[in-house]
């Protein structure tokens, strides 16, 4: 290989390290923007461009129960919610479970409003149709951000050069902290100095997989303690000689 394409090959995984570290980071925090600056404008009426649509799908959607300008503030609450969540790094479960329900009200306009946004020539969508169609994007983003939720998914780099899955699975043992470093991180946290969240975006883990390493901490400490316990209650017992 040449120089050139050597140097290439060397900014290509430190880009890709980069993305690893920092994609999925980046892709909440700019949803939350999305969220917070779309409900926002909802909040004054006329301003949002998605206003009539949404006061038109929450309409239908409650059988026109709820008054037009109590749902689109709800809708705006909502939103700002969701969007201040992903923001923060705070009560990400429950703004996973919002964004749920909030995708279902994104994308009902394409079953309750389907003539209204395919009404151009040749059912070609309109610009309202192709509005709807880009928050299939938002939900895929909404899908990454929950696999980091739940259960402390993350990104891992895979060996250079390699697909298959002996490899990756190398690439993820190599990725995973070993036990002492585990420990480290725990304590940092446990200790009060510093939040929970600050340890968590240092060491690139979601709060979950902090959590569950904390637990398995707290165990092994007790049943260590436990096993000293025993061992020196045994010697006790042994007989004088």
């Amino acid at each position: 290989m040449s120089m050139i394409g050597e140097r290439l090959v060397w900014i290509e995984e430190k880009l890709h390290g980069v993305l690893v570290r920092h994609a999925i980071k980046t892709l909440r925090i700019t949803v939350g923007a999305i969220f917070l600056g779309f409900g926002v404008l909802k909040f004054f009426p006329g301003v949002s461009p998605a206003e009539d649509l949404s006061i038109r799908t929450i309409g239908l959607l409650t059988f026109g129960l709820i008054p037009w300008h109590v749902a689109i503030v709800a809708i705006a609450a909502l939103e700002c919610f969701i969007g201040i969540c992903l923001l923060a790094k705070r009560w990400m479960r429950a703004a996973v479970w919002l964004l749920v329900v909030q995708f279902a009200g994104i994308l009902a306009p394409l079953v309750l409003l389907t003539p209204r946004l395919f009404s151009g020539p040749h059912h070609a969508p309109t610009l309202e149709g192709q509005y709807v169609l880009k928050d299939i994007i938002l939900v895929a983003a909404g899908m990454a951000i929950a696999a980091g939720t739940f259960r402390g998914g993350r990104l891992v780099r895979d060996e250079p050069g390699g697909t298959d899955a002996p490899a990756a699975t190398s690439a993820r043992q190599a990725d995973e902290p070993d036990a002492s470093h585990k420990l480290q991180i725990v304590l940092s946290a446990a200790a009060g100095e510093r939040s929970v969240q600050d340890v968590c975006d240092e060491h690139d883990i979601s709060e979950s997989t902090y959590y569950a390493w904390r637990t398995a901490t707290y165990h092994g400490a007790i049943s260590a303690l436990d096993e000293q316990t025993n061992s020196a209650g045994d010697t006790r017992k042994q007989p004088a000689r």
